[in-house]
């Protein structure tokens, strides 16, 4: 998710995604676990949107 598109979102959308990506980032670890993980850029991405979401709730 770009930063642009973040900023748009309300507090309660905020708090919705931030779950939403937190269950795929444990989805992602398992996946890193078990060898079935086709692409290891999506870990570090995820990693980062949770960032950018948290500072932004914690800014609004």
């Amino acid at each position: 998710m770009k930063l642009k598109e973040i900023n748009k979102l309300t507090k309660d959308q905020l708090h919705k995604n931030l779950e939403k990506f937190k269950k795929d980032l444990f989805n992602l670890r398992f996946r890193k676990i078990n060898g079935q993980l086709t692409n290891p850029s999506k870990f570090r991405e995820t990693k980062k949107t949770i960032a950018r979401i948290s500072t932004l709730i914690n800014k609004k």
